[in-house]
């Protein structure tokens, strides 16, 4: 896999835009009571630094979420990359589940200890 080094922070939203399907997709899927045209004119001046409009933060967040379920990373990794983070590890169901798992046997092994504490001796 290709590394790819985004000049911006316009230009790593605007390749994940890319990927989603454009601009007037994400930006029906963002703005979904505007015409999709208009979304797609709309978010496009988002992402140019010399127009005023920009994203604000769920929008950002919705297309982050809309990439990571869509197996782009790009975003993510520049925004790591940008604040001096190593890359994140995109963390797949399985690995999710496994991991609650993990914790859920965890906890009920402290649940069992504590109840094996209260225990009075000699008691029914």
């Amino acid at each position: 896999m290709t590394k790819i080094v985004y000049e911006t922070y316009e230009d790593a939203i605007r390749d994940a835009v890319t990927a989603l399907g454009g601009f007037k997709k994400v930006g029906s899927m963002l703005w979904p009571a505007m015409p999709a045209d208009d979304a797609g004119r709309k978010l496009s001046a988002c992402l140019n630094t010399e127009k005023r409009e920009k994203l604000d933060l769920g929008e950002l967040r919705l297309i982050r979420h809309a990439a990571r379920a869509q197996g782009i990373h790009t975003l993510m990794f520049y925004e790591a990359r940008d604040s001096g983070y190593a890359e994140p590890t995109p963390v797949t169901p399985e690995d999710e589940n496994a991991q609650l798992m993990r914790e859920f046997i965890a906890a009920t092994k402290v649940l069992e200890s504590i109840q094996n504490r209260m225990k009075i001796p000699g008691g029914n």
